[in-house]
């Protein structure tokens, strides 16, 4: 084990995050008690970006060992980069509480207060867009957004699923027969993190970035005889979850209300095109067509079709028979006159219109 924990202090060392995880996950394998251990794998999963796994990570070096500063060192930083603002803030007084000497604390926990206010509108009254995340210590900036959403640390022992209401989520975790001192849960701003560790089988451990926030201090849950239930109030009620897991691919769109001045605001000259009432075109286009003045066969065609257009059944089929068995010479809106026989052709001089009646 120690071997272990020596190369995998090597491989962090040359940046080579991914074997020192491997190696750090073997070593633990071996020993799973040990919280150095737990603390160091942290560290190289927010190398990697990994940022759900390295907060179960913190959070069970912390369990073990609740003096360890750095394992609330890497929880805050951790709970920071996911904008866990205060859960990091918590975190990180926990730790300065430990090691008053290190400047870090402080420094990180600034500026928690920083976004917490810009969050909460203590110095902005309206946020646009989400604050850049920066970190005090030395690390390059990372894109949180490409992280895996859901983190299972150990095969997935137990079925869980959700629904949700109007202001809550509602997760069962289906475990039957087990104790309440074996389940550990713990809420952050938008992460959700489940453990249950009976004796004698391996541990299970279910952590997830939620689809949105939650309020951590109203969140509960309880140990029945077939299943865990976690009832977790939502920060936004009303705002509809598409799965429990945060999801890039997914986008939340918030509700934003519209002020009566906005909706009253007056309208001013614009170049940009108007939109067109094409209601409003075709009667005027069917006005100007029944205002045309024409002449000699247009003007006759025209009568015709504003005669067919308001023509009862028998009158056009009338008018159909007649133009079709006359060959076009004759056209009849007599239905009995030309229903009963077949209606002979007109000289070739010009179209017959015999007279009609109703």
């Amino acid at each position: 084990m120690a071997d272990l924990e020596k190369k995998a202090k090597e491989a962090f060392i040359d940046d080579h995050f991914e074997l020192a995880v491997d190696l750090y996950t073997q070593a633990i394998a071996l020993n799973p008690t040990n919280p150095d251990l737990l603390a160091d794998r942290a560290q190289a999963n927010i190398k990697l970006n990994s940022l759900t796994e390295a907060v179960a990570d913190a959070s069970k070096a912390i369990e073990l060992d609740p003096s360890m500063a750095k394992a609330y060192l890497r929880k805050g930083i951790a709970c920071m980069k996911l904008e866990e603002y205060q859960t990091a803030k918590a975190a990180l007084e926990a730790g300065a509480s430990l090691a008053t000497e290190e400047s870090r604390f402080a420094n990180l926990i600034k500026e928690c207060d920083e976004r917490i206010a810009e969050e909460t509108g203590e110095t902005k009254k309206q946020a646009v867009e989400a604050p850049v995340n920066t970190l005090s210590l030395k690390e390059e900036p990372e894109d949180i957004s490409c992280q895996a959403p859901m983190v299972t640390l150990s095969k997935s022992k137990y079925r869980h699923e959700f629904y949700q209401k109007p202001e809550e989520v509602v997760v069962t975790i289906f475990a039957k027969g087990i104790p309440d001192s074996s389940v550990t849960v713990d809420f952050g701003e938008q992460i959700l993190s489940v453990g249950i560790n009976v004796p004698g089988e391996d541990a299970y451990h279910f952590q997830t970035r939620l689809f949105g926030k939650i309020i951590p201090d109203k969140c509960k849950f309880n140990v029945l005889t077939t299943k865990v239930e976690i009832r977790l109030p939502k920060a936004e009620p009303g705002l509809h979850w598409a799965s429990l897991e945060y999801k890039k691919e997914i986008a939340v769109v918030k509700r934003i209300p519209v002020s009566s001045e906005i909706a009253q605001r007056p309208t001013y000259p614009s170049s940009k095109p108007k939109g067109v009432d094409w209601d409003k075109l075709e009667a005027e286009v069917k006005k100007e067509e029944k205002e045309e003045k024409l002449d000699g066969d247009a003007a006759l065609n025209k009568f015709f079709r504003e005669i067919y257009q308001d023509a009862d059944e028998d009158t056009r089929r009338a008018m159909q028979k007649s133009f079709v068995e006359s060959n076009g010479t004759v056209l009849s809106t007599n239905w009995k006159e030309v229903g009963t026989k077949k209606v002979e052709g007109s000289p070739p001089d010009g179209m017959e219109m015999r007279k009609w009646e109703y």
